[in-house]
């Protein structure tokens, strides 16, 4: 059987039109958009229960007494209702980590506002709510956390007893770093601080419970990226065998990380459905998912560059504080984020001397979870700030500076001082072409030139890289409980002839129906239309970690290869037969097995094995056209995709308004399944990152209530605020994936951030204001400008505000 074309390239058939590489119409679409998705919220059961949630008002307290009326004996659940129900718990391996129980309704005392504390049934949702007004609950208040630099301060108030401080864990690593750096000729330091935000997918969260008596097994719909994970930790709260629980995850309308962990909500109505053996459904509402739901990206820096006149980097230094909340999230722990600012921060420099110290912080807050870029985007914030900085204090360009320290071409694959393995590209290619795009003479040009309508120009850049597609490796030695080990993929010729896969990988919004379909096109030459992507069901599909860390189209793209090769190998051996050939003279190719007399189709050799047994070779495979197949890359560690941004920006000192002017992306994701697709990833990850620098902000006061509860408090950017973003692609292959793709999904988040506030800085340069909190709003804007002039107006010229957090 031959799967190879003269040139030796793997050929399915039709690539240049239906398989790897080409910008197919998304197969999702026909049902998405004409408004026939099926998610949570479309869903209703005979008999059907809904939830509601009597959330704690405080941020933390004691609890003394719940009040539950007689007349809600039944309806209303508090955590001793449910005997037997274990706490959430994601522990890690990491030495030192402190575990923190998470009760599914608060048990003994309360740790951030909007933590539940009385489950409340009824035949609406509506009703139930009414239902939690009469419930009274008497809290003894608590000093409540609000702020991580303070909760880590010896003397805070403890929010589990049982610890000695407020802190998961301190992550540190130190190299090469020695009292010498001191002596070098540029020498900057810069706080950085970037504040909470909360994930806002499209749907929010929302599960149906469902006891199945006929089967002995629990059902649980829920819009999650990771039904398998779901499922264990599910049965360990719940103390059942994995076998006694399905999940399927219907469409899910966005995910960014929040989808992706144990929700306290999931076990209580899995709980109740259980006990009450009737459906029971929540769904997430707008004020739940702010004040109530994980946050994410809470970070804060203190950085030291040292370098040479000329910039060039010769040891960096950071202490710095992630919030985690009050609890750690089931499967990824609160430590995923700090654990990856020491690893990450190095970003593509190739830096001789580092020391980084990360304390992950707990805090009357809710839970963080690893949003879209994943601790990336913080710290690719931190490291381009840096840089512009030292740029600065060196007199040169900014790009100039950061050509003398991106790892080169020449040095691939290269082992960063953080031990990340870069598998292969050409970073300062990349910067380069952005900088052409944006015509980076023209814009110094306009500065120049200055605006009539008073407003200031600036020119940033940043640039990153992302390690997706993380392997066993990798997650084993963080010691988290979710290892990613071998993907699998079924794969079944159908008795018509077409071809169904099945993956553990749950789309919610990566367009794997299509992007799949195509990679089985790849090496089978079946029209992707012919193809059924089976996904978010583990009665199903095989077990996998899930869609998370931009793993899916290296990994279930891989795993869909291997198992479409080995089904190819069954299909040659049948059609060989009934070609009356040997099966190392035929082919398989464009849905057919060819040989050198003729060729029968998928539909033909579909049809001997289901309808005609009789007609097969005496030695067929008695497995026949169903089988399992599993991939793993042949390095384990990971891809690492990377991208260049550069951004014009005009600034009205007097307002503090900043307008996106121009927008433009080098990036290379290796070879691109989906072209079309991945610039839709990208151009949606670019808008959650300009959220992120200019406008998202879930901020607390001092007794940890949050102020933002409708999103006419928590501002998201929308259509207007997007720029013309131009996207150009370099396509450089991994060494270690089935067709050298690199996982992208999460990197158009990451960036922007860093390259507006580089650009706002940039323009603001000549009033001496230097931004270093994000987002970077109107009001700290113009504060900062009042305050530099201020302070220019007491000291005479020259004078700046530099390195200060403007509040």
């Amino acid at each position: 059987m031959i799967l190879q074309g003269p040139d030796g390239e793997l050929k399915g058939g039709a690539k240049a039109h239906r398989g790897v590489g080409a910008s197919v119409r998304r197969k999702e679409d026909a049902r998405l958009l004409a408004g026939r998705g099926r998610f949570i919220g479309d869903m209703r059961f005979p008999g059907q229960l809904e939830a509601a949630f009597l959330r704690s008002s405080l941020a933390h307290a004691r609890i003394k007494a719940v009040h539950i009326p007689l007349h809600l004996q039944g309806r209303a659940f508090v955590h001793a209702d449910m005997v037997g129900v274990k706490d959430i718990l994601a522990k890690t391996g990491l030495p030192g980590f402190r575990v923190s129980a998470q009760p599914s309704l608060a048990s003994g005392k309360v740790r951030f506002v909007g933590e539940p504390v009385v489950m409340v049934l009824a035949e609406t949702r509506a009703l139930a709510e009414d239902l939690c007004e009469e419930i009274h609950v008497d809290y003894e208040e608590l000093p409540a956390n609000a702020d991580m630099l303070s909760a880590a301060r010896d003397g805070a108030a403890l929010i589990h007893e049982d610890w000695p401080e407020n802190v998961f864990l301190v992550s540190a690593t130190e190299k090469n770093f020695d009292d010498s750096l001191k002596n070098a000729p540029i020498r900057v330091t810069r706080e950085v601080r970037t504040s909470r935000q909360c994930m806002a997918p499209l749907e929010g969260k929302g599960c149906i419970a469902l006891f199945d008596r006929s089967l002995e097994q629990l059902t649980l719909w829920t819009s999650t990226q990771m039904p398998h994970i779901v499922r264990s930790g599910l049965a360990e709260c719940l103390g059942l065998d994995t076998r006694k629980i399905r999940v399927v995850a219907p469409d899910v309308g966005g995910g960014f990380g929040w989808k992706g962990l144990l929700q306290p909500e999931e076990v209580c109505c899995a709980w109740a459905s259980l006990k009450l053996d009737r459906p029971v459904k929540w769904l997430e509402d707008r004020r739940e998912h702010l004040i109530a739901a994980a946050n994410c990206r809470e970070h804060h820096y203190v950085m030291t560059a040292y370098a040479d006149e000329e910039g060039r980097l010769l040891g960096f230094e950071a202490l710095a504080h992630v919030d985690a909340g009050a609890y750690s999230v089931y499967p990824f722990s609160a430590c995923l984020e700090g654990a990856q600012v020491v690893s990450n921060l190095p970003g593509p420099y190739n830096i001789p001397a580092y020391r980084c110290r990360t304390y992950s912080v707990c805090s009357n807050k809710p839970p963080i979870v690893p949003y879209r870029g994943v601790a990336r985007t913080g710290v690719c914030t931190a490291m381009e700030l840096m840089i512009d900085a030292v740029a600065r204090a060196a007199g040169r360009e900014p790009y100039e500076v950061r050509q003398r320290n991106l790892v080169r071409p020449e040095q691939m694959p290269f082992t960063s001082i953080t031990g990340k393995e870069f598998d292969m590209g050409d970073y300062p290619e990349s910067l380069r072409r952005a900088f052409a795009m944006i015509d980076h003479e023209a814009v110094r040009a306009r500065q120049q030139a200055g605006e009539t309508d008073g407003r200031r120009i600036g020119l940033g850049y940043s640039i990153y890289c992302e390690q997706g597609a993380h392997g066993t490796s990798v997650y084993h030695g963080w010691g988290i409980p979710m290892v990613p080990g071998i993907e699998s993929c079924g794969a079944r010729l159908t008795p018509d002839g077409t071809l169904e896969v099945r993956i553990g990988s749950q789309s919610h919004g990566q367009s794997m129906e299509t992007t799949l379909a195509q990679v089985a096109c790849e090496v089978l030459g079946i029209d992707p239309d012919l193809v059924n992507v089976v996904h978010g069901d583990t009665a199903m599909t095989p077990y996998s970690t899930g869609t998370w860390g931009s793993r899916s189209a290296v990994m279930a793209g891989g795993a869909v290869a291997s198992a479409c090769e080995r089904l190819a190998g069954r299909i040659a051996k049948i059609g060989a037969h009934l070609l009356q050939a040997p099966e190392d003279a035929v082919t398989v190719r464009d849905a057919q097995v060819i040989g050198p007399q003729g060729s029968v189709s998928f539909r033909e050799v579909a049809a001997t094995w289901y309808l005609a047994p009789q007609n097969l070779p005496a030695d067929i495979d008695p497995d026949g056209l169903d089988l399992v197949a599993g991939y793993r890359p042949s390095v384990d560690t990971g891809t690492f995709s990377y991208a260049a941004h550069a951004c014009v920006v005009a600034v009205a000192p007097e307002t503090g308004e900043v307008e996106i002017l121009d927008y433009v992306i080098v990036e290379d994701g290796g070879v691109l399944l989906n072209p079309m697709v991945v610039d839709g990833q990208i151009y949606g990850g670019t808008a959650q990152g300009i959220g992120t620098a200019l406008y998202e902000e879930m901020a607390y006061d001092e007794h940890g209530q949050p102020l933002a509860s409708t999103l006419a408090d928590y501002l998201l950017p929308g259509a207007g605020e997007m720029p013309d973003v131009r996207i150009a692609h370099m396509e450089t292959p991994s060494p270690n994936t089935r067709f050298g793709q690199k996982g992208i999904g999460e990197g158009g988040a990451i960036a922007p951030p860093a390259a507006i506030g580089n650009a706002i800085n940039d323009a603001l340069a000549g009033l001496g204001v230097e931004m270093t909190v994000s987002p970077m709003t109107p009001r700290r804007v113009r504060e900062a400008v009042q305050a530099a002039r201020a302070l220019a107006e007491g000291q005479g010229s020259g004078s700046q505000v530099s390195g200060r957090l403007a509040s």
